[in-house]
């Protein structure tokens, strides 16, 4: 079987310095995209409602210190694989969690790892997410994100799947949301309208970094898919994609300016769609990882750029954008 939990590339030796977004990088010594630019100063941004988590994807080290790092980056809570290695490993994890009072994102996923195995069932499935929730429950998380199903099913198995998925999430009184990952029942984009219309009910994470890849374009506000998801998405893994990949190498880069501002947009959309129907806009959380999904360079396999400084200077330029309509920022 896959391991579930194969992110674990370690994260905790990377700097913590941030970026600033169109100023070139630091001297031939420092890691690409991580020195040489000034911190963002943010005393004087809006207030705001939407919350920031830290993601543990790549993190190895211990719980303890996971709070305090996430507060130094300006993060309000934290993102984690409901059975991450630092939560299983550490006796007391779930008490550290519990004890650090910072809202928590869990990450459930079903199929025997991030790649679904085309064996697993849809019952396997089911089982796996009713089993998941039920352990995240003991955490009180603020939010549960799902990843689930198989893109491999035939669309009606995928609207009954959705469908008894999201009756399970009801059931357990959590609020989650399931993301439009590759490989699973929301990764194509042409297919998500009639997968909404047949599960009403259903909330989204949206990360359109995968349909990115999937539909060989950039999203846009503009394109159906996105529109018909605008009104679902409860929470946002703010990583930037392109045509060909699911990550680019900095979002900051000059040659990334067309991705940044094409997912700047559709954050913006589902941000004033929560606005206009009351509710609180999107949580973010900045999801820059390892795993393949780093650009690196040949031969010496050395990623191309720090992931720590990537992922905190995400948070810090949302910090700084604007809601569309409003003149309070995305994230507090």
């Amino acid at each position: 079987m896959v391991d579930p939990l194969s992110r674990s590339e370690s994260a905790g030796h990377r700097s913590s310095r941030t970026l600033a977004p169109g100023v070139a990088p630091g001297g031939d010594g420092d890691p690409p995209g991580a020195c040489g630019r000034e911190e963002w100063d943010l005393r004087h941004a809006s207030p705001v409602s939407s919350l920031l988590f830290f993601s543990l994807w790549g993190f190895d080290g211990s719980l303890a210190t996971a709070p305090e790092m996430a507060a130094r980056g300006g993060f309000d809570g934290l993102e984690l694989n409901v059975l991450h290695p630092s939560l299983l490993g550490e006796p007391d994890g779930d008490a550290r969690l519990l004890e650090s009072g910072r809202p928590l994102v869990l990450e459930v996923v079903t199929g025997g790892g991030y790649v679904p195995e085309l064996a697993v069932t849809p019952a396997q499935h089911l089982a796996e997410l009713g089993a998941q929730l039920n352990r995240c429950a003991d955490l009180r998380p603020q939010r549960v994100t799902v990843l689930t199903g198989s893109d491999a099913w035939p669309l009606e198995r995928q609207r009954t799947f959705l469908a008894e998925a999201q009756a399970l999430a009801a059931a357990s009184g959590l609020p989650v949301s399931f993301e439009t990952h590759r490989s699973r029942c929301l990764g194509m984009p042409w297919t998500i309208a009639p997968l909404l219309e047949a599960v009403p009910r259903l909330r989204l994470t949206a990360d359109l970094s995968h349909w990115c890849v999937v539909a060989e374009r950039l999203m846009t506000p503009d394109l159906e898919p996105v529109q018909a998801m605008a009104d679902r998405v409860d929470h946002i893994h703010a990583r930037v994609g392109y045509a060909q990949g699911p990550q680019v190498s900095h979002p900051f880069a000059p040659e990334h300016a067309e991705a940044l501002a094409a997912h700047r947009a559709c954050w913006e959309l589902f941000s004033a769609r929560a606005l206009r129907r009351g509710a609180s806009p999107p949580s973010f959380t900045p999801e820059f990882g390892p795993d393949g999904y780093m650009p690196t360079l040949p031969f010496t396999d050395r990623p191309v750029a720090d992931l720590l400084a990537i992922n905190t200077a995400m948070a810090q330029w949302l910090h700084t954008q604007p809601l569309a309509g409003n003149s309070d920022n995305m994230c507090s």
